[in-house]
């Protein structure tokens, strides 16, 4: 792609601006840093003598960017591509004071790098909701999410208002919001494109309705991390003013050592002039007042029902401490005790994950879904899996078919360890079940 210059009125503005300065217009002109997080659900990372990102546990440096789309490995979710600075969140989550089962909402998730974090934060214990509200971009989370393998993840597709009558349900809501992209103008240059003064204002007054929009959702004394990837006050620390005006809040007290602090103090900035990252903001305001006891009524009857497991259940789930619910003809599994509370999200959001699918009910048994081949720790040991090369793997990964010694029925495939989904072996030949939206579109030879 050409390169396209910095937009003037952009350049004006940050070369009079002392907490920015020159520095800054020189590192947006440099070669940005890779950065991935491995999946610490599914073992040790693939990569190895990597530089460690000092604010996240998972996070690492690449030297140089891989075609991830022909690794096996980051199609099975063993590791994610997440820029450096956005990893802030997981120190910020190690920070905060969260109950034992903490309900977490990612308020605007997609493509998912920042949910993949938190549900290696919360490691199975309370959920995680994370939402997006245009539709196709909502099924790219859903897919990533379902690749990290975590039980405790639901996705819905809503806008920020749907989220109104769920008073005082969440712990923590992330919002990371929608914004003018000016921190991403090293790696992308078409939010260069895209950039003017005019979107500064018009994403700056889109957060505040989005803040306001779920406000009453979060809990008193629960945490909202708010945070973008730009530099301009209008969507950073005055955005926070007016939310603390707004609202009974305040700032709440920590520190990030390796970040450097916001205008006036208000929040953290990483610069690509100071960090190998790109732009991000972020502060984290706690709501202030008296918890309460709020009756979410539901908007629709609940369609889900709680199951007891069958004798097939053996054969597929090697997990006895989760719950599993059926909706329609498809059986999911959520960790013990959320089933309430999955059924309350269900009955007033459009979700369209709900925990592991583990498949679909037939006269027969159980149809397996790929998210149960995914989910490390439900999946049993019991269930046959077939090592595939690395070449075999991509050729799977494109929906493609080949010569392959099995057992007869349904098996997982893998590479080096990693799952990558089903099959059904009919004994000369096999039924490639990995999902077509998932495929492998580009050549791999």
């Amino acid at each position: 792609m050409k390169k396209v210059e910095l937009p003037e009125a952009f350049v004006e503005r940050v070369s009079h601006d002392p907490f920015l300065g020159d520095s800054l217009l020189r590192a947006l002109n440099e070669e940005q840093p890779i950065a991935i997080r491995i999946n610490s659900s599914k073992g040790p990372s693939v990569f190895k003598d990597l530089e460690e990102i000092p604010w996240s546990k998972t996070g690492f440096y690449l030297q140089e960017r891989p075609v991830f789309t022909l690794d096996p490995h980051f199609h099975g979710g063993r590791y994610y591509p997440q820029e450096a600075g956005s990893q802030f969140i997981d120190w910020i989550l190690r920070q905060l004071d969260f109950p034992d089962e903490p309900v977490l909402l990612d308020l605007c998730a997609a493509p998912g790098g920042k949910s993949t974090l938190i549900a290696d934060f919360l490691n199975g214990k309370g959920l995680l909701l994370a939402n997006e509200v245009i539709q196709n971009r909502s099924k790219i989370l859903k897919e990533n999410l379902t690749k990290w393998g975590a039980k405790n993840t639901l996705v819905s597709n809503n806008d920020p208002s749907d989220f109104e009558g769920l008073k005082s349900l969440f712990d923590c809501i992330l919002i990371d919001a929608p914004c003018s992209g000016e921190g991403m103008f090293r790696k992308d240059q078409e939010a260069r494109n895209e950039w003017s003064v005019e979107s500064v204002k018009l994403c700056a007054a889109r957060q505040k309705r989005i803040v306001m929009d779920v406000w009453d959702s979060l809990k008193p004394n629960g945490y909202l991390i708010y945070s973008t990837c730009t530099f301009n006050t209008d969507e950073n620390e005055e955005n926070v003013r007016w939310i603390l005006d707004q609202t009974d809040s305040k700032i709440h007290s920590m520190e990030i050592p390796f970040a450097k602090k916001g205008r006036d103090g208000i929040g953290y900035y990483a610069l690509p002039s100071e960090l190998k990252t790109e732009g991000f903001y972020v502060v984290v305001i706690q709501k202030q007042g008296e918890e309460r006891t709020h009756k979410i009524k539901s908007k629709k009857k609940s369609s889900l029902t709680r199951l007891k497991p069958e004798a097939w259940f053996n054969e597929w789930v090697g997990d006895s401490t989760s719950e599993f619910i059926q909706w329609n003809n498809y059986v999911f599994a959520i960790p013990a005790g959320l089933s309430e509370l999955a059924e309350t999200l269900h009955s007033n959001l459009r979700i369209i994950k709900l925990g592991t699918e583990l498949g679909e009910i037939s006269r027969k048994g159980l149809i397996p879904n790929e998210a149960l081949a995914l989910d490390s720790k439900l999946l049993s040991e019991h269930v046959t899996d077939i090592p595939l090369t690395r070449e075999q793997a991509l050729h799977y990964l494109k929906g493609e078919t080949f010569s392959l010694d099995g057992k007869h029925g349904f098996n997982t495939v893998s590479f080096e360890g990693t799952r990558l989904g089903w099959i059904k072996h009919l004994g000369n030949r096999f039924n490639n079940l990995f999902p077509k939206e998932w495929r492998i579109r580009m050549r791999i030879d």
